[in-house]
């Protein structure tokens, strides 16, 4: 036992990091990675909106893409109240054509 406690304590400089160093590895790929993916997938989303889209800004507005402008980044989108300018960073998700259709109809 004597052995093994000289022994762990004599070779302590990267086995007193492994801990750490195997929580990193674990947050990275539980936590970093996935977020990465998910901001790359908003990014391509966002630049690939067209005009006549329904879609869902971040707040919540319902409505449909009228105009893109494409120095500004921002997009018009008419709701029911009227045309509203907003960012593109601000349109969260495009509503599917089978939803859009089904709310159509009432």
């Amino acid at each position: 036992m004597n052995f093994l406690t000289i022994f762990l304590q004599a070779s302590g400089g990267i086995t007193a990091f492994l801990p750490f160093i195997l929580m990193f590895v674990v947050i990275y790929f539980f936590m970093i990675r996935p977020q990465m993916k998910r901001q790359k997938q908003e990014k391509n989303f966002q630049s690939s909106l067209t005009r006549g889209s329904k879609v869902v800004t971040s707040s919540g507005i319902h409505g449909k893409i009228v105009d893109i402008v494409e120095g500004e980044n921002t997009v018009i989108i008419e709701t029911g109240a009227g045309r509203i300018k907003f960012e593109q960073s601000a349109v969260s998700m495009e509503l599917s054509k089978k939803y859009a259709s089904s709310t159509d109809k009432n």
